[in-house]
């Protein structure tokens, strides 16, 4: 037995030092600190959910700040997608939209809002007429402008039995084609293209507004909040940032 010791040693010394290399080797490409740029995965998971969380950004890409809000100094090749999807009757979407007018107003080129329609209709009368002011607009080049119109003006119109005439006052102020905007308002066109989105964001799991996706990724309700959604489009931008 003596005679083997020597190699017993040996062997166990390269096991240990084997344990030593794995152990290192997985703690250097795991979840890693949160200077490698995004959230930690707990902010993840609670930002996206587990199963949608961002990947982590590589190091040396700028940090966001300890509490993820600072926006990063970071170049991108195309633009972060914030899709909202919203009924122009609900009370949180109102609130929203100013919040998503800040955040457009402070990204610039590195964040694109896009808004799908989702009209909770057994809830809010009004919301699937709304929906057909704005994209009859679309159809004269003034959607964003009636988008606005509606949002900002909403406790103007929410209880009306009928708020065309309404609508039609804002088509006015926007100068658009009246003849035109009112028989887009009915056209099979318009109701086709909110249906469109209704079903989208149906087969995305969108079940109430406001609902937001940051580049594909669906934001818990509880985390659509102004500093939620700062978080999420940071880690996007340092996920796709340019070297």
């Amino acid at each position: 037995m003596k005679r083997y010791l020597p190699f017993i040693i040996i062997v166990l010394a390269l096991i240990a030092a084997i344990a030593i290399f794995v152990t290192m080797f997985r703690g250097g490409t795991g979840s890693g600190d949160s200077s490698a740029g995004l959230v930690n995965s707990n902010q993840s998971a609670q930002l996206f959910g587990r199963n949608s969380a961002p990947n982590q950004a590589s190091p040396g890409q700028s940090s966001p700040g300890s509490d993820g809000l600072t926006k990063p100094n970071v170049k991108v090749s195309s633009p972060v997608i914030v899709e909202e999807y919203g009924d122009y009757q609900c009370p949180p979407c109102g609130l929203l939209y100013p919040e998503l007018k800040q955040i457009e107003h402070e990204y610039g080129n590195q964040v694109q809002i896009v808004f799908h329609h989702f009209p909770l209709t057994r809830m809010h009368k009004n919301a699937l007429t709304a929906a057909h002011a704005a994209e009859a607009a679309r159809n004269q080049d003034k959607f964003w402008e009636m988008h606005d119109r509606l949002y900002r003006n909403q406790k103007e119109w929410v209880d009306l039995d009928d708020p065309r005439p309404l609508f039609i006052s804002y088509a006015r102020q926007l100068n658009l084609k009246l003849p035109q905007f009112t028989s887009d308002m009915d056209s099979n066109q318009v109701d086709q293209r909110i249906s469109a989105d209704i079903q989208r964001g149906t087969a995305a799991g969108v079940t109430g507004t406001p609902t937001v996706f940051i580049d594909s990724h669906m934001l818990r309700y509880e985390a659509t909040t102004p500093e939620g959604l700062r978080k999420g489009i940071n880690a996007m931008l340092l996920r796709r940032a340019t070297p």
